[in-house]
């Protein structure tokens, strides 16, 4: 008798085909992502955005309203007034300065959470909130610690560029000017290319465990063969949620302007504020929240397919993932992770180059 070997399903499809794919397919799917995990994805993103939000505005206007109500108790125009109201916009802007880069905090653990779902995706697994947690937790303080860098590295050429064009300025103010627009122009290539080039930094961190610096090297090298796709998918991603921001906020601004006219015709500011405020900061704020979420998490999953991509390319990714689903379908337990396997090697064939 001849015994022949049992039948088993075919592995379960993910989100992008097992081989490097193109422009359009990391495009596509970074918008269709969404489907696939929506409460791990969008959930938790919404979540902790509208809770940073929330706290953001109460404790501001709490802290404003309490600084400011001081002046209350001095004469307008006195030395008291002055250095009152002087410090109370300085309290107000300092915190308001801290708990908008603490909401920043927040958003680079909402980066590092779509990477991991994505990389689970990849490979048709749904995980649950807890898993993908656990593949995050181990590097959050290297997420923010390059979130950090960031910040300081852009505080340092902004006051860079502002300090030449005043000294420039100081000597001559109509040559002040002109360079300050030159700098300001040439500034928005320098961050289109810098962009584009750590575009993959925390998948890095995350999926490999690497350091800050050893992820922003590495970011260079996968993005070298990769630069302007990378770039057109970050570009056509930002000018897409900007134009939905606009098409939510400046309909809702006219109807707020017309509603304040039509019930307080002869120009009662207090109801005119309040309609306004309930119009356009409550429902419209809603909804450019919603908006900002969904581009958080289609701009990390892009990140995310991105890296994917590069690595199937360059290092033969796509036999790691390949070998992992069919070892992991087959029942096999206890897997290695399939992205840590082979970091930095050679692909070992040329891989197939698709437009874009």
């Amino acid at each position: 008798m001849t015994a022949y070997p049992a039948w088993s399903p075919a592995s379960r499809p993910g989100i992008v085909p097992l081989h490097p794919y193109g422009f359009g397919t990391i495009l596509g799917r970074s918008f269709t992502a969404l489907r696939q995990n929506p409460r791990v994805l969008l959930g938790f993103a919404l979540a902790v955005q509208a809770v940073a939000y929330v706290v953001l505005i109460v404790a501001s206007g709490g802290i404003a309203i309490a600084s400011f109500s001081r002046l209350d108790t001095v004469p307008a125009g006195s030395d008291d007034y002055d250095a009152i109201l002087a410090g109370s916009i300085a309290i107000t802007a300092v915190v308001t300065i801290a708990l908008s880069l603490a909401a920043g905090v927040l958003t680079v653990l909402v980066q590092g959470v779509v990477v991991a779902e994505v990389a689970h995706s990849v490979v048709a697994e749904k995980p649950t909130l807890r898993a993908v947690w656990q593949r995050v937790r181990p590097v959050v303080w290297r997420l923010l610690g390059y979130s950090a860098l960031l910040l300081v590295a852009a505080i340092v050429v902004v006051a860079g560029a502002a300090a030449i064009a005043i000294g420039v300025g100081v000597l001559l103010l109509p040559a002040g000017i002109g360079v300050g627009i030159l700098l300001a122009l040439g500034g928005i290539p320098l961050y289109l290319w810098l962009t584009t080039k750590l575009f993959v930094v925390p998948a890095v961190i995350i999926l490999e465990r690497a350091p800050v610096f050893a992820a922003i090297a590495r970011s260079w090298r996968l993005t070298r063969t990769r630069f302007w796709p990378t770039l057109g998918v970050i570009v056509i991603i930002s000018l897409a949620f900007s134009v939905l921001a606009q098409v939510i906020s400046v309909p809702l601004s006219l109807v707020s302007s017309a509603i304040a006219t039509i019930v307080a015709p002869t120009g009662d500011a207090e109801v005119g504020t309040l309609i306004s405020v309930v119009v356009v900061q409550l429902i419209g704020q809603v909804g450019i929240l919603l908006v900002q979420c969904i581009a958080l998490v289609v701009q990390s999953t892009s990140a995310a397919l991105v890296y994917v991509d590069a690595r199937m390319r360059h290092e033969g990714l796509d036999q790691d993932l390949l070998s992992y689903v069919e070892a992991r379908d087959a029942g096999r337990g206890e897997l290695a992770d399939p992205y840590r396997a082979g970091i930095g090697r050679a692909a070992p064939a040329p891989r197939p180059n698709p437009a874009f």
